[in-house]
């Protein structure tokens, strides 16, 4: 099943709405370890909060996130960009929804107590993909800071 969900990602536009919502928790696994491993290191601490996105997000089972973590890593291993993955989630997120993805990506980055500079270039470039002003950009970052202060 996601083999055909990765093949489709890489054609031009989904064709309908329908699509494009069964692209989406790809789409979102893919952007969360590309700010996991900004870093050049995917601390299990971090594949398992993704791995608890996913499962809130999009009402998976722990066979399905682990499927979609392994499909995703390997996507991302042989992607050579971020812009199919961030015009997916376009296409079927609105502005709060992409704003609420991007807080995630930095409560994500926040895990280890560290942010690391890699982690932020990561998340801006992400922000600016999904057509979130640097205001949204630094109103996720602060209320990802909340929340990880009161972990």
């Amino acid at each position: 099943m996601l083999a055909q969900l990765l093949a489709r990602l890489k054609e031009p536009i989904a064709a309908n709405a329908e699509e494009t919502q069964e692209l989406l928790p790809l789409a979102a696994a893919v952007l969360y370890l590309e700010v996991a491993w900004a870093d050049h290191q995917v601390a299990e601490a971090e594949l398992a909060q993704i791995g608890q996105r996913l499962s809130e997000q999009f009402h998976l089972d722990a066979s399905e996130v682990d499927e979609l973590i392994r499909e995703s890593r390997a996507q991302q291993d042989a992607s050579v960009g971020m812009y199919r993955f961030t015009r997916t989630l376009n296409d079927g997120w609105d502005e709060a929804r992409k704003f609420q993805l991007l807080v995630q990506l930095w409560e994500l980055a926040l895990v280890d107590d560290e942010l690391d500079a890699f982690e932020e270039h990561t998340i801006r470039k992400i922000a600016e993909l999904l057509y979130l002003s640097h205001d949204r950009f630094i109103e996720a970052k602060l209320t990802a800071k909340r929340s990880s202060d009161g972990r």
